[in-house]
């Protein structure tokens, strides 16, 4: 599904990804995790073309993101649910679902959405910018689905969350998973990590330290590669 090989990606003169290569096979959940600063948005900006400068090979199934600009490759079917939601706060919550629907006899539709949110329905139209945190969240995550995406980008879902929230948004992640929903999570949550998804690759400084499935993604790994330094 997703294939990444050799990925160099650059701010300016500042080198972020160093070589980097990942995989994503369809239907499966890959997590990307690391500290601060470490590269991981950088990849998934690189991925939906975000990112200014990019040298190396990213495949959606055959076709070339890297050579693509951000609207083809949403076209193509790749969805985000960016760092810190960025609903739009003075439209309703339908209007911001509606800015993104794509019609289409199957898939996802409003109706869908509003069954997959209860809490969205009720809300259809309040401001986005009144709801909280974690119905923002849905939100997200409910525009990304109407653009019917076969690969969605999730960039920190848990982030500023409270608990009761995090467990509903995993929830609902894992809901889409079981649906067959190909993803690539980015998350410091790594409790989340390990209940969702399948392979789990460690960013640090623009490379990857580490990749293995989910149950070698142990205590001992995370002791080495995410613990900080005194």
């Amino acid at each position: 599904m997703l294939s990444i090989q050799g990925l160099h990606a650059y701010y300016g003169e500042s080198h972020i990804l160093h070589d980097l290569s990942l995989e994503v096979e369809k239907g499966k959940v890959g997590a990307l995790v690391g500290r601060n600063g470490m590269g991981k948005t950088t990849t998934i900006h690189s991925i939906i073309g975000l990112v200014p400068r990019r040298e190396g090979m990213i495949k959606l199934n055959d076709y070339d993101l890297v050579s693509a600009q951000s609207f083809q490759i949403s076209k193509r079917g790749v969805g985000l649910v960016p760092q810190g939601r960025r609903i739009f706060p003075n439209l309703t919550v339908k209007e911001n679902l509606v800015t993104t629907q794509i019609n289409t006899k199957e898939g996802w539709t409003l109706e869908k959405i509003f069954d997959l949110f209860p809490q969205l329905k009720e809300r259809q139209h309040f401001m986005g910018g009144s709801l909280s945190g974690g119905e923002q969240q849905m939100l997200s995550i409910g525009r990304a689905l109407l653009t019917n995406p076969s690969l969605i980008l999730l960039d920190e879902p848990s982030e500023g969350l409270s608990p009761l929230m995090v467990q509903e948004v995993s929830q609902i992640i894992k809901r889409l998973k079981v649906e067959g929903l190909t993803m690539l999570l980015v998350e410091q949550n790594l409790a989340m990590v390990k209940e969702i998804a399948d392979y789990v690759y460690i960013l640090n400084k623009g490379k990857i330290a580490f990749e293995g499935p989910v149950e070698s993604f142990d205590e001992e790994i995370q002791r080495k590669h995410l613990a900080l330094s005194s």
